[in-house]
């Protein structure tokens, strides 16, 4: 596919699950659903942009489209003038349901200008976490999608940091998805400003319970995804998923809020698991929710040159 002789690259992006109950703003996880896009350059300064699958009728066609805004931030960044550009993209993440829509298209326009800059400025690991949170604003959902696997993220003088994790392979997640919308900033609005030091602890406890649940010992799951910083308060605004949220914890399944929700997420101690967490949602939903049996993907987002015929 080329347009005008133009540069074309492929960006494969997972989708992401942040949280994971108690760890707020910090873990993340990498989803195997995947937005992919193609990107050309053309000759002129144009935006051409076409959009199939998940918001394909409401994302913007120009130039504030958040793809070719990260891309412009990049190009920004290095000191280089943006080509027009031809965009392709096949988007499957599903939009405004705490699966890191926004954080994907971010990570895949600073991972389409990293293709087309190479052999010119290279774009490493730490400038693209960097430029993914400053378009962001923070980095747990965009190092996931970046890096793939378990991502443990922070900030420090020099910026955002991250460690990823391999997680044990017993790991598997159910994702459930609704038909409905939360916006993150609103979300974001009403967990509390301050805790109390138990509340604290209890989270502080909980995270690092998590991380070993995580990579050693999947049958810790259900007690190390507890939370008392951000799930409660955010309930009111979501009770379907704070219904079933609850419904799964008490037969024994670690459901948590995905990202700002309203998305659920289980994390199952085996695959098997998951069909009784699905009957689970289908006994006590009262509202359709899409069951996604999903891997944890482990390899983060791609970009490769874009041949004609390759897939």
């Amino acid at each position: 596919m080329t347009h005008d002789g133009g540069r074309t690259v492929a960006v494969r992006v997972p989708a992401t699950s942040a949280n994971l109950g108690p760890g707020f703003d910090t873990l993340g996880l990498a989803l195997s659903v995947y937005d992919e896009l193609t990107v050309t350059t053309l000759p002129d300064r144009r935006v051409e942009i076409s959009v199939v699958g998940e918001g394909a009728d409401a994302v913007p066609k120009d130039a504030s489209h958040l793809v070719v805004r990260a891309m412009a931030y990049a190009y920004e960044a290095c000191s280089r003038k943006m080509p027009g550009v031809h965009l392709a993209a096949r988007n499957v993440i599903p939009h405004g349901r705490g699966l890191g829509s926004s954080g994907a298209a971010v990570v895949a326009g600073l991972l389409a200008a990293k293709g087309l800059l190479a052999g010119d400025v290279e774009l490493g690991p730490e400038a693209l976490l960097r430029l993914a949170t400053e378009l962001e604003g923070h980095p747990d959902n965009v190092a996931p999608a970046l890096f793939g696997g378990l991502t443990i993220a922070w900030m420090d003088e020099d910026g955002p940091r991250h460690k990823k994790l391999l997680v044990h392979r017993g790991v598997s997640p159910l994702v459930f998805v609704p038909e409905f919308t939360m916006s993150t900033s609103a979300a974001r609005e009403l967990a509390p400003l301050q805790v109390t030091r138990e509340d604290a602890v209890f989270n502080v406890s909980r995270s690092a319970l998590l991380i070993a649940a995580l990579t050693q010992s999947p049958e810790l799951l259900l007690a190390a995804t507890e939370d008392k910083l951000h799930q409660s308060y955010r309930a009111q605004a979501m009770p379907e998923t704070d219904r079933l949220v609850r419904a799964l914890r008490a037969r024994g399944y670690a459901a948590v809020v995905s990202g700002a929700g309203p998305s659920v997420l289980v994390l199952a101690d085996g695959p098997g698991r998951r069909l009784g967490a699905a009957e689970v949602a289908a006994s006590v939903a009262d509202t359709p929710w899409e069951a996604l049996m999903l891997a944890v993907d482990f390899k983060g987002a791609t970009v490769r040159e874009y041949t004609e015929g390759s897939t």
